[in-house]
C-alpha cells in the first residue's frame, strides 16, 4: 500500500487536530479570566503547528 498525497494530507490534518485538542484541554485545566482564554484559545486555532505548543510551554494562567 503506497501512501498517496490523499493519505498524507488526512495524516497531517489529523495530527494538527490531535495537537489543537491537546492544548485546549490543557488550558481548559487553567485558571484565566474570560479574554485571556479567548485569546489563548484563538493563538492554538489559528497558528496550528506552533500555538499548541506555545500554549502548553508559556502556562498561561494558574492550575484550577
Amino acid at each position: 500500500m503506497g501512501l498517496t498525497p490523499q493519505v498524507m494530507l488526512l495524516l497531517l490534518f489529523m495530527a494538527a487536530l490531535g495537537m489543537a485538542l491537546i492544548a485546549a484541554f490543557y488550558l481548559r485545566r487553567r485558571s484565566l479570566p474570560l479574554p485571556h482564554s479567548l485569546a489563548w484559545g484563538m493563538l492554538l486555532v489559528f497558528i496550528p503547528f506552533l500555538g499548541p505548543f506555545l500554549v502548553i510551554l508559556l502556562r498561561p494562567g494558574r492550575p484550577a
